[in-house]
């Protein structure tokens, strides 16, 4: 058995001495990235470009047009479009996900260049990707973990940035920290966040900019795909757990893009008896990927049930966090919602819900 542990293994100093040691650095994210792998790129990107490093951001997979407006200062390269050469970097950086199942098209040139691999992250669970790593899973968000890497730099927060903020480091990692804690509302954010946001504010990150794109620029497809999706809803185990499905001829009927799925996941959120809510889109004829969400307790007392998404994902080899979370399922979408259906109905009950077992 394995004795690896997905845990902090070198100081922040030590990630920023190799940094500002670098000619020339790859930094990377998740694929199909969101607001936190956008902020957290975009913001060590201009960082290390202040330092006189050069530093290239790699996209995985598809970006919403709300956060290409974030980045526009910056050139994204594209895997698997693109693949970096064998002596274009002599650092990796990898930010927000420490897990191969969400580096899949840059996995081949990261594979055996694990001495040359960073990682600073906040989740509970990941790979051996990197060889020096900088975790913290109580973080709010990856950006909030890169504050401290940032210090050590010795690179302000107000750096990059015009006169009215756009641009900056402080706009790239508020980007972060608002969207991973569903705008300061996840048990995540605790004093800490709220103090960073602070700062974020006072480095000059103007939140209504942000809010606005990221929150108020959706093509109607998406709410289109949205009335598919609630269509589709399934309650189970008394309503505690609902799974709703997209399929690809939703995808070819309403023209809306993957990228336009952000937050879906959230609304069933909004009924008083759901506890799980699960989001399954068929990706082809034989794999499905799923986004999960669940409620902190009702108490914040010992005993108190709640359902921990980042181990139900562990079961169809994804992760994430407690409360969000995230797999991709090599099975047709029948099959998988039905294993989901099985997998959220134990958890439930794992988790000391009592439930009479009917499916409304």
């Amino acid at each position: 058995m394995s004795s690896f542990e997905y845990v902090s293994n070198v100081p922040v100093s030590r990630i920023a001495e190799r940094l500002k040691g670098a000619r020339r650095v790859l930094v990377t994210s998740h694929e199909k990235p969101d607001g936190d792998a956008i902020g957290s790129c975009a913001a060590m990107a201009r960082a290390l470009r202040s330092l006189g490093v050069d530093a290239d951001v790699w996209v995985q997979g598809a970006i919403s047009d709300s956060l290409l407006q974030f980045v526009t200062d910056l050139v994204l390269r594209r895997a698997p479009e693109e693949s970096p050469g064998e002596g274009d970097y002599d650092l990796a950086l990898i930010v927000d996900t420490g897990a191969w199942t969400q580096l899949q098209p840059l996995e081949p040139y990261l594979r055996g260049r694990a001495d040359a691999v960073i990682g600073v992250d906040h989740h509970a669970r990941g790979d051996e990707v990197a060889s020096e790593r900088f975790v913290t899973v109580g973080a709010a968000s990856c950006t909030e973990v890169l504050v401290p890497l940032l210090d050590e730099l010795g690179v302000p927060l107000s750096t990059g940035g015009d006169a009215a903020g756009r641009n900056s480091i402080a706009e790239a990692l508020l980007l972060g920290l608002a969207t991973d804690t569903g705008w300061f509302r996840f048990e995540s954010c605790g004093a800490d966040g709220f103090r960073l946001a602070a700062r974020l504010l006072e480095s000059g990150a103007d939140k209504n900019r942000i809010f606005r794109i990221i929150e108020e620029t959706d093509r109607p497809a998406r709410i289109a795909m949205a009335g598919r999706a609630f269509e589709s809803a399934e309650f189970l185990e008394d309503d505690r757990a609902v799974v709703m499905t997209l399929t690809a001829s939703d995808f070819e009927t309403t023209s809306a893009r993957p990228e336009e799925l952000s937050g879906l996941v959230n609304y069933p959120m909004s009924v008083s008896t759901v506890e799980v809510s699960m989001l399954v889109t068929e990706v082809d004829a034989g794999s499905v990927k799923v986004s999960f969400r669940s409620k902190p307790p009702i108490d914040p007392q010992p005993g108190c049930p709640f359902v921990d998404v980042n181990r139900l994902a562990s079961e169809f080899g994804g992760g994430g966090h407690v409360h969000a979370a995230g797999a991709r399922i090599s099975l047709p979408l029948p099959e998988a919602v039905e294993a989901l259906r099985t997998a959220a109905a134990r958890a439930i009950q794992e988790a000391g819900f009592a439930s009479s077992g009917a499916t409304s």
